[in-house]
């Protein structure tokens, strides 16, 4: 019997037989029918050249689907409102476990919302001063710049005993927000000297803002108010005629027989011009708001968005706002020196967050730091803050490039971090290019061998040590190292910056040599960007490519983002004898049923929205008589389904020879991009191919300093090659190019490199080197240096 029951227990579990993650059937964006079996509980790495179908599989598929059938196990009236998500375009998928997603989406753009308010750390610091500063002022409401003081009184009346009772009651709710900034921390002032001349009267063209000149429209509105004589000049109107001018709340009128409505000048501005996204507004408009509008600290609270009572009570004499201000990393430490068992839970979990950030790499930051300016990497590393204490296990980690915006110092922590969260029993998935994370995966999927349409598939799945002789792109680049250069290019002059105290800099004096390409390195939160963004002088001839993201809805391609629909618009119009704006999907030239979108979109309520192509465009998302035009032998859908290398012959010459049109997709080319279809919605395109996009269109701008924030982000081992060629090409035009960067293959290529440090915060913010590549790996006095040395093999 005993024997029975030993034969029996050493046989597997049936439970333990599910240890993969199988995928079979994946067609999502370009993904060519993909099946595949991931291991779960073990690190698994997705390579690939950028736009080979790396995030169509991993987060479009694997998680997507995931997080789908989660929200699933809602009741209806839940799910409607919460996002409904479509059912990926794959045939089987089988063995998921609850996907947490970490993404390098940048935190939302509220001024509101901070490193403190996204992890919940100022959520318990407001609980701490409520319960422990002095004086007490109230509840953690109190403490709040979200909130406003607001208080009441007024009569009610209550129901008793069958009567009706009027009583008298009065309310107050005591908040933390400051009354004159509304816990902004800013304030905005339109510069009225920008928006009219005084001088002249609205007949003469007193008013001086873009499209209220020359008698049009907007013009006339004030002229032909009737509000004030149009002939005086506005310095002579009358107390009551400038504020109608400038505030009047609308007002409906006839103007010439037209019912019009009649708005003061700056209401009717921050509505039309103010409240819109600048870097979607035309270049002479985002010339004049950047001239008119000035952003100043708020002078009654310091910029510290909390009400002057909320600054009062303190603690062992720090303040709330006081808190928020220190580095996380001495935040910490003060936390640790309260001792008070009526708020020893409260402490224990506010410590453990203070101490995630440091262990992160963020300890450098502020609580009070907006959130809207951490960059991609940050955004990605605060959320994983939440998850490092976490004591859930079997459960799936997403990652994309997590070591986005890291010097390779910090890469090992990191690597320390996705390997503790695999040893607590998680599957961890992360799409990376850096060989030294690809090095620690148990298991790596290569997809490829191209980009867009040449992409989709999976090449090669195995160990790193089979990748290496695997023959795939990414396993013949593996071991690439770029050498230092024999000879490095001499300035042709320099770019002062003189006493730079932006955040952490401690009055920075440094000459940036112009006509070479220049690096500034240095360990995540050293100061670059607020060397290189915050404290170039204005109006240096400077053009800057950041990381921020693209605004754009599914109806935006790279043809309407970079200007390229423009002449081919022009072009279609010229061989046909018609308008413009017929080859327009977003104007005349739509299809009526689908009003240019290319799909009929079937909302289901709470379940998945529903699209299906267009029957009457058949998704050409153009009206049938448009298709009738041709150029080039080609109609406008045609057009717009070419890939960047065809459409740039196909514009060189011949009957479609559009120059315009044709320095365009020069550019798309250059920067890599020649495989995307010019008509492919924005939306569809990875990160690093969003940034090549930006750079591209920035690439006609009229300036000699380009400054370019991380451009091998996103960017396989092959691109970055590439990327140094552009680079090189730049320089070797006349350019100036300094370049915010970490990776070794662009340090090596420098002509000068800018060492910041030698920590992060505080810390840093100090120039630790300057001079050649060859000279930093020949010092070794710095983290960057030692870290070049090992990569360049010296």
């Amino acid at each position: 019997m005993a024997r029975e029951t030993e034969t029996t227990t050493s046989a597997p579990h049936v439970a333990d037989s599910h240890g993969l993650i199988r995928v079979h059937g994946a067609r999502e964006n370009n993904l060519k029918d993909v099946s595949i079996e991931i291991p779960k509980r073990r690190l698994t790495v997705f390579t690939g050249v950028s736009g080979s179908g790396k995030s169509s599989l991993v987060f479009d598929t694997i998680a997507a689907e995931s997080q789908r059938l989660i929200n699933e196990t809602y009741p209806a009236f839940v799910q409607g409102f919460m996002p409904n998500m479509a059912r990926p375009e794959v045939d089987v998928l089988e063995g998921l476990t609850t996907a947490i997603i970490v993404d390098q989406q940048r935190m939302g753009g509220d001024p509101r919302s901070t490193v403190g308010t996204a992890t919940d750390a100022n959520a318990l610091l407001r609980i701490l001063f409520s319960r422990l500063g002095k004086p007490h002022i109230g509840s953690p409401k109190a403490f709040s710049f979200n909130i406003a003081s607001i208080s009441g009184a007024g009569a009610v009346t209550v129901e008793r005993a069958g009567q009706k009772v009027k009583e008298r009651r009065s309310f107050s709710i005591t908040g933390g927000m400051c009354p004159r900034c509304e816990g902004r921390g800013a304030v905005t002032d339109l510069d009225l000297a920008q928006l009219y001349d005084e001088t002249l009267s609205l007949n003469e063209g007193a008013i001086t803002v873009p499209g209220y000149k020359g008698g049009g429209w907007n013009s006339r509105l004030y002229a032909e108010s009737g509000f004030f004589d149009p002939d005086k000049p506005v310095s002579k109107f009358t107390k009551k005629e400038l504020q109608d001018f400038l505030y009047r709340e609308p007002t409906r009128m006839k103007i010439a027989g037209i019912n019009m409505t009649y708005e003061g000048l700056i209401p009717r501005i921050q509505k039309s011009m103010l409240s819109k996204d600048k870097e979607s507004m035309q270049p002479h408009i985002r010339e004049f708001v950047e001239r008119a509008v000035t952003f100043a600290t708020c002078p009654d609270c310091d910029g510290t968005r909390l009400s002057e009572g909320a600054r009062s009570s303190k603690i062992d004499g720090i303040s709330i706002a006081d808190a928020c201000a220190m580095q996380i990393s001495d935040l910490a430490a003060w936390v640790r020196g309260i001792e008070e068992p009526s708020v020893a839970p409260l402490l224990d979990t506010l410590r453990h967050t203070l101490e995630s950030f440091v262990e992160i790499g963020l300890g450098y930051l502020s609580l009070d730091r907006p959130a809207g300016t951490l960059s991609g990497g940050e955004a990605q590393r605060t959320k994983m803050i939440r998850h490092l204490g976490s004591s859930l296990t079997d459960v799936t980690y997403v990652f994309d490039e997590p070591t986005t915006g890291l010097h390779p110092h910090d890469i090992q922590r990191m690597n320390g971090l996705l390997l503790r969260l695999r040893d607590k029993g998680n599957t961890v998935l992360v799409v990376e290019h850096k060989p030294e994370v690809i090095t620690i995966a148990d298991h790596v999927v290569d997809l490829g061998p191209g980009a867009g349409a040449g992409g989709g598939t999976v090449c090669f799945q195995g160990t790193v040590e089979a990748l290496r002789t695997g023959g795939t792109i990414t396993g013949r680049h593996f071991d690439d190292r770029a050498a230092l250069k024999d000879t490095v290019r001499k300035s042709t002059g320099t770019l002062e910056i003189r006493g730079a105290s932006t955040h952490n800099l401690q009055g920075v004096d440094v000459d940036i040599p112009l006509g070479v390409l220049a690096v500034v390195t240095g360990v995540a939160g050293s100061g670059k960007s607020s060397l290189v963004h915050g404290s170039i002088p204005a109006g240096a001839g400077v053009i800057s490519v950041d990381q921020g993201a693209i605004r754009g809805s599914r109806r935006s391609n790279p043809a309407t983002y970079t200007g390229l629909l423009d002449p081919i618009r022009k072009a279609f119009a010229k061989q046909n004898g018609v308008k413009p704006t017929l080859f327009s999907s977003n104007s005349e030239g739509a299809c009526p049923t689908c009003n240019g979108a290319g799909v009929i979109y079937t909302d289901l309520a709470m379940m998945a929205g529903v699209a299906t192509t267009c029957e009457e465009c058949d998704g050409k998302r153009f009206e049938a008589s448009v298709l009738d035009y041709h150029l080039g032998g080609r109609d406008i859908s045609e057009v717009l389904a070419m890939p960047v290398t065809e459409a740039e012959e196909f514009f060189a010459a011949g009957e479609a020879h559009t120059p315009a049109a044709h320095r365009i997709l020069q550019r798309l080319k250059d920067v890599g991009l020649g495989y995307l279809t010019i008509g492919q919605p924005l939306t569809t395109l990875s990160g690093g191919e969003r940034q090549r996009l930006k750079l591209a269109t920035h690439m006609a701008d009229k300036g000699g300093v380009y400054v370019l924030d991380e451009p091998t982000a996103g960017l396989h081992l092959a691109d970055v090659e590439q990327l140094l060629g552009l680079l090189d090409r730049l320089v070797d035009s006349g350019k100036s190019v300094i370049v915010v960067e970490h990776h070794q293959a662009v340090m090596a290529h420098a002509d000068w490199i800018i060492d910041l440090g030698p920590g992060a915060g505080h810390d840093g913010g100090r120039i630790v080197f300057e001079g050649t590549p060859a000279d930093l790996v020949a010092a070794r006095s710095t983290l960057t240096a030692e870290h070049l040395a090992q990569y360049v093999g010296v």
